[in-house]
């Protein structure tokens, strides 16, 4: 049951990765090193943004899973229209807040001058497309808590396709340059946010409830925060951990940089898939929580974590034998260091898939019983002991020592949530609150 309703959502994965991955790929192939390594500099800092919409999912996400589960479905309804009221007012400020201090970020993480009106251009072009993220990602959220993992996922392949194409022709066609592959981007996001709203108010229309639906609840939105605000912090100090390493690396040269662009955003195809499966497992948590049926809540523990270390098998075995071939499909004119950075990285990260997987599992309980405080001390934990770690190994051991400060942050991080886990209180919870609350 779990796989037949994550599987959607591990295609809406590939596709959303998409989006990163072309505007990485035609800026290394078509225009060149320095707009690969200003599109990934960019991307960093576009992670902050993405955490904050990525909380906003989990939190409507699990929220709304509760109360269908327990068939409230006035207050589901209200529970809908109170995130996306928040959601619109949180974007507006970070719009704001973005624009104002962009340019401040990129000089905080040492962005080289070559690099910085093309990293400036792609990151204000990118602000400007917060809405449809966010409400796409919020709406994607409201899908999945109703069960429905596959509307949103044809959304995204339909919308990533064509941002494959749109990039191309901005960039060859119309010499836009970097320029042209952040609107192309900015162009099919809108299309498929403006479609997801449109489809879930005609779900919600289908959904009858016996009363009639609030458009606001600040109880609800209570409840809501009390989820997004601690995922919120999580993926912030992930971005902020991701940063200072963009920090680190970009006192290296360009070819480096260009190296650890490709080959993050092939990570960050494994991560988002293990987040994604997190995500189904804290849906699923939430809606047998909310319908009284703790006990399935350990089988779908279980079968996260077969489902992740199945996922790990393919991934591991190709970014561990051909990611030097993976690495350089990004580069128009591969630098050696630009290779051999980017595959370094891989080989040493890769292995330690079946650790990461295995935490995000864990922790897609945690978060589904509500117990915030605990998920959000193993992150907190990872973040700090892997910016360590790359202040640290850098100057004696260079980028290779960087690498490093992955492995041992997950390490640490899966022992704590396995613990956290297994320490959970089955008879005392309940959908109105955990043993935490």
């Amino acid at each position: 049951m779990l796989w037949r309703f994550c599987l959607p959502l591990f295609g809406s994965v590939v596709f959303q990765q998409l989006y990163s991955i072309a505007d990485s790929f035609v800026a290394g192939r078509f225009i060149g090193e320095g707009a690969l390594a200003s599109v990934g500099n960019s991307y960093e800092i576009t992670l902050i943004f993405l955490a904050f919409a990525f909380g906003c999912n989990i939190g409507c996400s699990v929220v709304t899973s509760e109360l269908f589960g327990a068939k409230k479905y006035a207050d589901m309804k209200t529970a809908v229209y109170t995130a996306l009221i928040s959601v619109g007012a949180l974007c507006a400020l970070l719009m704001a807040a973005g624009l104002i201090f962009s340019g401040g970020l990129l000089r905080l993480i040492n962005t080289p001058e070559e690099l910085f009106a093309d990293s400036g251009l792609y990151l204000d072009i990118y602000i400007f497309g917060l809405p449809f993220m966010f409400f796409y990602n919020t709406s994607n959220g409201i899908f999945t808590a109703l069960g429905d993992s596959k509307t949103p996922f044809f959304f995204l392949a339909a919308s990533s396709t064509a941002n494959i194409g749109l990039d191309i022709l901005f960039v060859k066609a119309f010499r836009m340059g970097v320029a042209g592959v952040a609107w192309a981007t900015f162009i099919c996001q809108g299309i498929s946010c403006l479609l997801a709203l449109f489809f879930v108010f005609r779900r919600l229309r289908s959904v009858k409830a016996e009363e009639k639906a609030r458009a606001f609840s600040w109880p609800l939105l209570g409840r809501l925060a009390k989820i997004a605000i601690p995922s919120i912090i999580q993926q912030s100090f992930i971005s902020v951990g991701n940063i200072t390493v963009q920090g680190v690396i970009n006192t290296f040269q360009k070819s480096v940089m260009a190296g650890y662009s490709s080959a993050i955003k092939l990570n960050g195809i494994a991560l988002t898939t293990f987040n994604t499966l997190g995500n189904g497992i804290s849906n699923y948590t939430a809606q047998n929580l909310g319908a009284g049926k703790p006990e399935r809540i350990k089988k779908g523990f279980r079968a996260g974590v077969l489902i992740g270390w199945a996922l790990c098998i393919p991934m591991m075995i190709a970014f561990f034998f051909f990611g030097k071939g993976l690495v350089t499909a990004f580069l128009k004119e591969p630098s050696e260091a630009a290779v051999r950075t980017g595959t370094e990285f891989l080989r040493i990260v890769s292995p330690f898939y079946f650790t990461i997987a295995l935490k995000i599992a864990a922790d897609g309980i945690l978060r589904g019983v509500g117990m915030m405080k605990k998920f959000l001390a193993v992150t907190l934990i990872d973040f700090t002991l892997r910016v360590v770690l790359v202040i640290t190994l850098a100057k004696p051991l260079g980028s290779s020592g960087i690498w490093w400060a992955w492995p041992a942050g997950w390490i640490v991080a899966v022992a704590l949530s396995v613990i956290f886990y297994r320490g959970i209180k089955w008879h005392a919870l309940s959908p109105e609150g955990t043993e935490e609350s």
